[in-house]
């Protein structure tokens, strides 16, 4: 029978069809959510054993448990390759957002050993000097006292003040101002401020002294700090999501920031513009991501050999202080092997990067909530994957 086209299907058909289509696109992005969800959390390796899975996801269980953190983003790296990752609770609580691999965090300090890595790049290329006077290379910031030279303020040698320790005063920890230029508009928090040490004499942990290194850098090369770090350290290891934590920008799968209250209730962090400390303490990257720059650093596709051994070792005030500190990285022994690692935390992040080189092990752990004790649960984390080392090598 000829249907004309300007015939209108009765209004109960089309209601009943309209309600089938739409059940089925229901079931159709269900479906695809699933399997999202349950290919995120799936080893990426023959060697990642089921036992090494339910370890970690213990270890987070337990760990979430007794920080209330909203959301945790977990990767490890076995033998130079990413073997998994995953996430766990919520990346935004108000709108249930699930974290995950993906999901974009706050880095604070981790972002020292990238700008680290960038500057090393260009000692081996011959254009930094790490032992000249920074003024050679970022000719904005004033002399003082005495000279200060790249290889210090990488190692925090460099006499630079931290965030200064009166809370009425400091209004840099708390910074609500954008800036579009990190460098300059960083630079003019201290700039004009005594240096707490002569250099090289004494240790003191500084991020205003990595925005000095962001200066350098760019008198170095040549080029804008961030462009240079996107270039040479972010796009070689493939890190393809890493970005300055911008509050004006749109940025897919960015977490919220949460703190805790006196009473440990979860509530929003105070507010932050990083803007003025994007070396030290001013990036955005993934558990996916942060795994990618622990492969590039252990394979040398960043730096050579020998340049990653020369960050990896502390450097030593001549006050005869304790230092455990190299260019940009951190060391220590307490798993009883060696590691390197950094850790951060700032409004709503706590953050960890560990790495044993001798085992071509990895570990990033990444929480969406400040003042909890990140990098714990990160060597818990690296404490399993060593014993099942040890483990399978007894059979």
């Amino acid at each position: 029978m000829y249907i004309s086209r300007n015939c209108r299907m009765p209004i109960g058909i089309k209601q009943r069809r309209l309600s089938i289509l739409l059940s089925l696109i229901v079931l159709v992005v269900a479906a695809t959510a699933s399997v999202v969800v349950a290919q995120q959390a799936q080893p990426r390796s023959e060697t990642f054993f089921p036992e090494k899975q339910g370890q970690i996801q213990v270890a987070v269980s337990q760990f979430m448990a007794s920080s209330h953190a909203p959301g945790v983003s977990v990767s490890v790296v076995e033998s130079d390759e990413l073997t998994w990752s995953s996430g766990f609770g919520y990346a935004d609580l108000e709108n249930r957002v699930p974290a995950t691999a993906a999901t974009l965090y706050r880095l604070g300090s981790i972002s020292k050993s990238i700008t680290a890595t960038g500057a090393m790049q260009l000692w081996e290329r011959k254009k930094l000097d790490l032992d000249a006077p920074i003024q050679n290379y970022c000719p904005s910031f004033p002399r003082k006292e005495w000279p200060i030279t790249t290889r210090e303020l990488l190692g925090h040698l460099g006499g630079i003040r931290h965030y200064k320790q009166d809370p009425k005063e400091d209004l840099e920890s708390n910074n609500t101002r954008h800036f579009d230029d990190p460098i300059a508009g960083g630079i003019q928090f201290f700039a004009n401020d005594p240096l707490v040490a002569k250099p090289g004499t004494k240790y003191h942990y500084s991020t205003m002294g990595y925005t000095l290194v962001g200066c350098v850098i760019e008198g170095a090369s040549g080029e804008k700090y961030m462009d240079y770090i996107r270039e040479n350290v972010l796009a070689p290891a493939g890190m393809t999501v890493t970005r300055p934590d911008n509050r004006f920008a749109i940025i897919p799968n960015r977490t919220r920031f949460y703190s805790a209250d006196k009473s440990g209730a979860i509530q929003n962090s105070e507010f932050l513009d990083s803007s003025y400390k994007i070396p030290g303490g001013g990036w955005l990257s993934s558990a996916d991501d942060m795994a990618r720059f622990e492969i590039a650093i252990l394979t040398d596709r960043l730096v050579s050999r020998a340049t990653r051994e020369l960050m990896w070792t502390p450097l030593k005030p001549s006050d005869g202080g304790e230092d455990n500190y190299g260019l940009g990285w951190g060391t220590d022994r307490k798993l009883g092997v060696f590691e390197v690692s950094h850790s951060g935390g700032q409004q709503g992040t706590s953050t960890m990067m560990l790495i044993v080189p001798e085992r071509h092990l990895g570990v990033i752990v990444l929480v969406n909530e400040d003042e909890v004790h990140a990098s714990e649960l990160a060597r818990t984390i690296m404490k399993s994957l060593l014993d099942g080392e040890a483990g399978q090598n007894k059979k």
